[in-house]
């Protein structure tokens, strides 16, 4: 707003002084704001070299096919002026000349003579060692203009589907990477002049200063319009001072409520049935596990909005916050500046929430709290960091001691990974006898029931065939899902009636009763031929 107020200030100078210099040329003076961009142009009277190169523009053609109107500028030479007024007088027409301002001027060209919009290539991902792929993005980004260069690569990012873009400072030059379908890859290498560019739109549009010394953590958004249709693009920002300068990490998240929808997430009948039934039941506590860039958050958020209704209360603590959703409160925690997710959960536990989602456990405190809270009619939704959900519950031990309080409260522990998804170009192979022996050994003590459609005597597996539309033969990633509910085994180690409590211990009492680990969904994945085994490795 303010910045629109110094522009109206400014031409409204301009127009004062463009009226006393009318005065001086003895021109009449011409006010062209109110009708400068409705006007009707007047075709064919001049071509737009002539306006460009002497200043003048045809306004209208008045009283008459005779009489002619034009707009010049103080930069119009008077001789033309004067030799054009002879000239339509001889032919026994007339022409009248009226004085506008410079930005009159430039109104009326950019609509006698708009840019043209340049159209430059896709940025492709080269695979590796493909130096030629780099070079060419590389001059693609040199090309583009200083103002449109940083909203082209999120436009790009957005089109390739990645989850980050990385900005980082190397000895001699700037290097792009993107991270597609989990993988980081090199895009392009650009001069520093472009990185000033970069780093100076991330100063100002996601509110980091490029000259601290310091981490530094931002948001920003961004509108991306596809044809006729356009979705908000969130960015989560952070940048580190590194040996050579800041590098920055972009994290985007498309952000489309119709896809943060439990239907969506990739869970088999038997998963989502059990996910179901645990976040309807008004009280208790769910704990999402696994590293960042596990998809947690999409898990997390697609549970809230199937749990969205008018009925119920939905409130949500997250440093930052990642999607918006309407119908539900949700409260920016800034733990970096002394905010605390206990005390944010205290705090809202007074304005009767039906559901609480907790962006992280981190400390006693917090996991305390939101014991607490899930045990006196609240459902509780959180993450916590953790390889799988053994581990998950005996870190939660560690963190809490033996609580009997905690065997009550807690419903539901899962864990997942995404893996990248074989494309349909994928190419059958018999397996080797190391893979065989190595399946063999994970699905050993798996239940006959979930190998129905499984045969391990005659093992068939796939690798990428790469195409045009799947460069790495891969497209897209799915979710490999990890699910301990919580029986009275498992309550036997949180209560402390189990001495020996460990990851290990926990696991194997799980899995007797009938859970199966991300490694072994990951290679039933793998022989259903989903993804491969060397994705499963990576991963897992």
């Amino acid at each position: 707003m303010y910045e629109n107020e110094i522009q109206i200030k400014r031409r409204d100078n301009e127009e004062r002084v463009t009226a006393e210099r009318a005065r001086v040329l003895r021109l009449p003076y011409l006010d062209t704001r109110n009708f400068e961009s409705t006007i009707p142009l007047t075709e064919g009277v001049m071509s737009v070299q002539e306006m460009r190169k002497d200043h003048i523009i045809p306004l209208q053609e008045g009283g008459g096919e005779e009489h002619y109107q034009f707009m010049v500028t103080s930069r119009t030479p008077r001789s033309l002026i004067e030799n054009k007024r002879r000239e339509y007088t001889d032919e026994g027409e007339r022409a009248d000349f009226f004085l506008i301002s410079e930005s009159a001027y430039n109104v009326f060209m950019l609509r006698y003579d708009p840019p043209r919009e340049v159209h430059y290539d896709d940025i492709k991902i080269a695979g590796e060692g493909d130096s030629e792929t780099i070079s060419s993005v590389s001059e693609t980004l040199a090309t583009v203009s200083t103002e449109k260069v940083f909203d082209f690569l999120l436009d790009q990012a957005d089109k390739l589907g990645a989850s980050d873009i990385h900005i980082e400072n190397l000895r001699d030059t700037i290097r792009i990477r993107m991270r597609v379908d989990g993988i980081l890859h090199p895009v392009a290498n650009i001069d520093r002049d472009r990185y000033r560019v970069f780093m100076g739109e991330l100063s100002s549009r996601a509110n980091v200063s490029t000259a601290s010394n310091e981490p530094q953590s931002g948001h920003m958004q961004k509108e991306i319009i596809n044809g006729d249709s356009s979705h908000i693009l969130n960015i989560r920002v952070e940048t580190i001072p590194t040996m050579y300068g800041q590098d920055a990490v972009l994290r985007l998240f498309n952000f489309d409520e119709s896809l943060l929808n439990l239907d969506l997430l990739g869970l088999s009948k038997e998963e989502f049935e059990t996910l179901n039934e645990v976040i309807s039941h008004p009280r208790g506590l769910v704990l999402m596990v696994g590293p960042t860039g596990s998809g947690k958050s999409t898990t997390l958020y697609s549970m809230l909005n199937a749990l969205n209704s008018t009925d119920r209360k939905i409130i949500t603590l997250e440093d930052p916050i990642e999607y918006g959703i309407s119908g539900i409160s949700q409260i920016p925690i800034n733990t970096n500046n002394g905010g605390s997710f206990a005390e944010g959960l205290r705090s809202v536990l007074r304005l009767d929430p039906d559901v609480v989602m907790v962006g992280e456990i981190r400390d006693s405190d917090t996991a305390k709290t939101a014991i607490q809270a899930s045990i006196t009619g609240h459902l509780v939704l959180s993450t916590f960091h953790a390889n799988n959900t053994a581990a998950a519950f005996s870190r939660m031990i560690d963190l809490i001691g033996v609580n009997p309080i905690f065997s009550s409260s807690i419903r539901l522990v899962m864990a997942q990974r995404l893996v990248r998804k074989l494309a349909d170009s994928k190419m059958s192979r018999p397996a080797t006898e190391a893979e065989i022996r190595y399946i063999h050994g994970v699905l050993a003590d798996v239940p006959q029931d979930k190998l129905a459609d499984i045969n391990l005597d005659n093992i068939t597996l796939y690798d990428p065939v790469p195409v045009e539309n799947a460069p790495f033969g891969f497209s897209g990633r799915t979710v490999i899902v990890e699910q301990l509910i919580i029986s009275d085994d498992i309550q036997a180690y949180i209560r402390g009636d189990v001495t020996d409590i460990n990851t290990k211990a926990i696991e194997e009492t799980a899995k007797k009763n009938g859970m199966l680990t991300l490694e072994q969904k990951g290679v039933l994945a793998a022989l259903r031929g989903e993804t491969t085994l060397e994705e499963i490795s990576r991963v897992i």
